[in-house]
Order: structure tokens, then sequence, then C-alpha cells
């Protein structure tokens, strides 16, 4: 049988095996608690009748000291009660069965005597001149206690059954919203991520739902994202391709070194462009995975960070006569990503660095404010007008008329990275520039 669908896997299974058992474990404990009160209950019963009896015949008999002359006479018949009067010198003046043989002595009050190979309850009382005497068999007195106490449980026993029926219906019309929301998503579609109905759930259930149609909601969100991330990417390769085309077209045409030579560099330029474009697709691409992986985040250090991104690209600035500086690198902590964090810097500074002319300035710094890192990269560019800053931050897109090549993914990414860790990105007046200043203010690291 598969374990998922074994009964220690089976909420309904468990919950009927248990309730099931626990009835029947309380059924039979108060069977056995009636049973056993029942017998206490018929003893005290036949004693009193037997104590009844007793004081019913003291005063009777007339004292004689004769014997019963007819104690031969009985039939042998096996009587419930066997009834003595003894005279104070101990002889005999009555018996209801001589069979019995009860002891001449007798023991005042109850006691338990031996005779014709069964055992008797005996009552012994002493009045002014007789001794009278009452037993019973105990065989006799159990078998009828033992029917009286079964009487007893037997409307137990007749109700086990009915309450096993009732929880086994309990059980089956609490779990049956869990079947209906089976229902429903077992009839879904792969693409059918609308929400599962919450109407009537109990609510130990509707948590559940509620956070599964959370999840669906996200996963929606995640595949309009990819839907959009695919058709933006087909379409912004399309022209660096086709470019790519025209430009192999005008080198197998060129007809002299020096045309073949421009043409072989507009290729390359061509290919270094695409190359960057595929680059920061993966990225894109790696970030939004990372978001969704449910990866958790660990403390990082920014700073560390920093000045390695500063490193590596201090070459790419040097190139174009560009100062590139990290002027302040608090050592407050960012609970986060170190990849994606990775990425936020470099795009920050590869931006700054492509759209700051020749002999500019780019600083990077990283200061505390409340406890919280405060990330400013500020450039001495061209900066980016108020209306423009708010769609330079969707895909794809670029600033008209700008001279720097790119892709439109470097602030798109950053933002993505900062979405992730709970910051908040603006784009501002560089006030130390003149150009653009990008803040990123991350949350205190817990």
């Amino acid at each position: 049988m598969n374990a998922l669908h074994s009964p220690s896997h089976s909420l309904r299974a468990r919950l009927l095996w248990l309730l099931l058992a626990a009835v029947l474990l309380g059924t039979a404990t108060q069977g056995l608690f009636a049973y056993r009160t029942a017998l206490a209950e018929a003893d005290q019963i036949f004693d009193y009748h037997m104590q009844q009896m007793a004081l019913s015949l003291r005063a009777g008999l007339p004292v004689s000291g004769a014997g019963v002359p007819g104690e031969d006479a009985s039939d042998g018949a096996s009587d419930e009660f066997v009834v003595q009067v003894w005279t104070a010198d101990g002889l005999r003046i009555y018996q209801s069965g001589g069979w019995a043989a009860l002891p001449q002595r007798a023991v005042l009050g109850f006691s338990e005597v031996q005779a014709r190979g069964t055992r008797y309850r005996v009552l012994s009382v002493q009045t002014r001149g007789q001794v009278v005497q009452v037993a019973q068999d105990l065989a006799v007195r159990r078998q009828m206690a033992r029917t009286l106490a079964l009487r007893t449980v037997l409307p137990t026993a007749l109700m086990a059954p009915l309450l096993m029926l009732i929880v086994w219906w309990v059980v089956t019309r609490s779990l049956a919203p869990v079947s209906r929301v089976r229902r429903q998503l077992a009839q879904r579609q792969s693409a059918d991520l609308e929400p599962v109905s919450e109407d009537g759930l109990p609510d130990e259930i509707r948590p559940l739902v509620h956070e599964l149609n959370g999840l669906f909601d996200r996963v929606r969100e995640a595949f309009e994202a990819q839907k959009s991330f695919v058709a933006d990417a087909a379409h912004e390769l399309r022209s660096p391709l086709a470019a790519l085309k025209l430009q192999v077209q005008a080198l197998r045409r060129a007809g002299d070194n020096e045309t073949r030579a421009r043409a072989a560099s507009r290729l390359e330029a061509g290919i270094d462009r695409a190359t960057r474009l595929v680059e920061q697709l993966m990225v894109l691409a790696r970030q939004q995975a990372t978001a969704a992986s449910g990866t958790q985040p660990q403390r990082v250090a920014l700073a560390a960070i920093a000045r390695q991104a500063v490193g590596e690209l201090a070459e790419a600035a040097h190139a174009r006569q560009i100062d590139l500086g990290l002027t302040s690198a608090d050592e407050a902590p960012v609970r986060g990503y170190p990849d994606a964090l990775d990425m936020l810097v470099r795009n920050l500074l590869d931006n700054a660095i492509k759209y700051t002319p020749p002999g500019g300035t780019v600083n990077l710094e990283i200061d505390s404010v409340d406890g919280a890192p405060l990330l400013r990269v500020d450039d001495s560019g061209p900066g980016i007008a108020p209306d423009e800053r708010e769609r330079v931050l969707d895909r794809f897109y670029r600033i008209a008329g700008s001279d720097a090549s790119g892709s439109g993914l470097g602030l798109p990414i950053v933002k993505a990275v900062a979405v992730l860790h709970g910051a908040t990105l603006a784009l501002l007046p560089s006030p130390s520039l003149g150009g653009l200043r990008v803040e990123v203010r991350f949350l205190p690291a817990a």
C-alpha cells in the first residue's frame, strides 16, 4: 500500500481509530465498573433479605426441648434459603432442609461455611432463648447477582455500536470540507491558479486554504513576470541579432581592407552589446530565481562587497578617465543575500561609470543611519530628469537621446534586489557632484 494512503498517514483513519478506541475503552471501563457495582449491590440486597427473614423468625417459634420430628421429611429439593432454629441448649427445633447439614454451633452474624460440597452464606441471630440461622447457597447467590449485573451492563453494551456509528458520522462530516477542497484542486488544469473558495471551511482548515491561495497568487505573479520577461527579452534580442546579421553581410561585401576592418569593428561592438544584454538578462533571471527560492537570508558585510566592487571596476573607470572612489564604508551589516547585493553594487557603479562623461567622478559611500545601512552612489553625469526617474526603473527602458550603450536592465536589477531585501530605492539629484544620486536604504540587520 502506498505510504501516502496508509492509515498512519490518513487524518480521517487516525481520528476514527482513536475515537473508536476511546469509545470501546470507555464502554468497557464503564461496563466493568457497573458490573462490579451491581454485584456489590446485589450482595447487600441478599444480606438485607437474610436479615429480614431472620428477624421475622426469631419470635415466631415456641421454645421446646424436643427435636423436629419431620426433619427427614425433606425431599432434598434445593431451596434458595435454608433456615434452622436452635435452642440455647443446642437442640435444633426447626429446619427447612435437613440435607444442608449446617453446623450446630453458629458464629453470630455473617459467616461462610462449607456444607454438602458447596459454600453457604450464613446469618446467625441470637434471641433470648434461641439461635436463628438463615443460609443461602453462594453459587445460587452469585448466579443471581451476575444475572442482575449483566442486565445493568446490557444497555451500555448496546450503546457502544451506536456511539461508534455517531463517531464515524461526525468525523466524516467534519472532514467533508477537506474532501471538497481536494476535489476542487483535482479538477483544475495546470494553468488554473484562481483562489480556492474559503466559504464554509472550519477555522482549523481556513488558514491552510488561505495560505494556499496566497501561494497561488505568488505563482501567478511569477508566471506573469516570466511571460513579460520572456516577451521583453525576445523583443530586445531581436534588434541586436538583426544588427549583427547586417554587420556580417557588410563584412562579406567589404571590398578593401579599410572597409573590412570598419565592418569587423562594428561587428565586434555589436557582439559585445549582445553579450552584455544576455549577461544582464541572466542576472535578472537569477535574481528572480533567488526571490522565489525561499532561501534564508544571512548577515552580510555590505562594506566588504563595496570594496571588492570598486576594486574590480577601477580598470573600467580608468579607461574612461573617471575618478572612482569609496568615500566611506561603515561596517553596518545587512541581512540578505551576498550574490544579490553584489549585483546591486556592481550595477549601480557600472551605470554611473557608463553615463558619466570622461574626466568625471563617481563616489560610493556606505553610512549607518539609526543602525540601518544607507548606500549612496553619486556621479557627475547628466543626471535623470524628474519625469524620467520612475520610468528608468522599468526593464528595457532607455532615455531617449542617450549616447551610452545599454540594454535598460541595470537599474531594474537594482530595484529587484532592493525589493528582495525590503530596502527603499530613491533617485535624486547629487548635491555634491551635480549629477545623479542613487540611495538604497536597507533595514537594520536583526
